[in-house]
């Protein structure tokens, strides 16, 4: 699976909070209004101007805080096609994958604001198209990489009708 988009940048230690604006919770039952303010405590442009396709590119620790699921589905449900990180919170990188958003740890400092990307999940590559880098990453373990092509866990489920591993 290959995705193209732009690169959103931040830094280290984005929070469910600068994801999900804890000021917003009334929305939770509205995710597709709560996606529209996705990111803006992080970067208020990021909202209004991210593109179906574009990339969140984080530092160290993407996602910490609580566990709250929406912070990853609203990303996706914002059109984003995968978060990159140095690390992610534990909790927010199984949320990812289970709403079927892919999550890549790798090495995100040769990634400046904007560059345009291409991710390959399958091959664990990511081509700067911009800067005319290649970097690399662990590819996703192939169950990881089914939930994702099936859009998340309960989609899996229901494709499937069970939890399928093989």
């Amino acid at each position: 699976m290959k995705l193209r988009g732009k690169a959103w940048k931040f830094g280290d230690n984005i929070s469910t909070d600068h994801i999900a604006p804890g000021r917003l919770f009334h929305l939770r039952s509205n995710l597709p209004e709560l996606a529209k303010h996705v990111l803006e405590d992080a970067d208020p442009e990021f909202p209004k101007l991210v593109q179906a396709g574009d990339f969140v590119v984080g530092g160290n620790n993407f996602g910490l805080g609580s566990s709250r699921e929406h912070a990853p589905t609203i990303i996706k449900l914002a059109g984003v096609s995968a978060v990159l990180a140095k690390s992610f919170a534990r909790i927010f990188f199984r949320n990812a994958i289970n709403v079927g958003l892919p999550v890549l740890i790798c090495d995100t400092d040769q990634i400046d604001q904007h560059d345009e990307l291409e991710v390959d999940l399958a091959a664990g590559t990511i081509k700067n198209l911009t800067r005319g880098v290649e970097l690399v990453f662990a590819p996703l373990p192939e169950v990881m990489l089914t939930i994702l092509e099936d859009g998340g866990l309960a989609a899996h489920v229901q494709k499937h009708g069970d939890l399928r591993l093989e």
